[in-house]
C-alpha cells in the first residue's frame, strides 16, 4: 500500500471513529430524550387519570345532590308530601265534603263511597223532605273534617290519618 493510501485509510478510520463516537453520543442523547419523553408521558397519563377520577367523583356528588333535591322537590310538590295532602284533603272536605272526595284522597275508599252514596240518596229523596237532612249531614261531616284536617299540624295529620288510618273525625 502506498503512503497515500495509508494516510487515506488512517484518515478514514479516524473519521469512522469520530463518526462512531458522535453516533454513540447521539444515541445516548436519544436514549436520554426517549426516557424523558416516557417519563413525561407517564406523568401526563397519571395526571389525566387523577383529573378524570376527581371529575368522576365531583360528577357523582353533583348527581347525588341533584337526586336528593329532586326527591325533596317531589315530596314538597305532593308526591309523598304530608302538608300538601293535608291541605288538599282539608280544602276538598270543606268545599265538596258531602261527596267524600277528601276520603278518596286519603285512601279511605269505603268511607268515601259511604259519603258519596249518602249524598246521592239525599238528592234522590229531596222531594220527600228527608233528603235535605241527609245532604246537610254529609255536608256538616265534610265541613268538620276539613276544619280538623287544616287545624292539625303536619306531623299530627300524618300520624293520625295517613299512618294511623283513622277514617272519621
Amino acid at each position: 500500500m502506498s503512503d497515500e493510501d495509508k494516510k487515506f485509510g488512517e484518515g478514514s478510520e479516524g473519521a469512522f471513529d469520530k463518526g462512531n463516537k458522535k453516533s454513540n453520543e447521539f444515541g445516548d442523547k436519544a436514549k436520554e430524550e426517549s426516557e424523558k419523553a416516557k417519563k413525561s408521558t407517564k406523568d401526563f397519563v397519571d395526571d389525566t387519570k387523577k383529573a378524570a377520577n376527581e371529575f368522576g367523583e365531583g360528577a357523582k356528588k353533583t348527581a347525588n345532590e341533584f337526586s336528593e333535591g329532586a326527591k325533596e322537590a317531589f315530596n314538597n310538590a305532593g308526591g309523598a308530601g304530608n302538608e300538601n295532602k293535608k291541605i288538599l284533603a282539608g280544602i276538598l272536605a270543606i268545599l265538596l265534603g258531602s261527596l267524600g272526595i277528601h276520603k278518596f284522597i286519603l285512601g279511605y275508599q269505603k268511607e268515601g263511597i259511604i259519603l258519596l252514596v249518602a249524598t246521592v240518596i239525599g238528592y234522590a229523596t229531596m222531594c220527600i223532605g228527608i233528603g235535605v237532612f241527609i245532604l246537610m249531614a254529609t255536608g256538616v261531616v265534610g265541613l268538620i273534617e276539613g276544619i280538623i284536617y287544616l287545624t292539625k299540624t303536619d306531623e299530627e295529620f300524618y300520624n293520625t290519618y295517613q299512618i294511623g288510618n283513622k277514617p272519621w273525625f
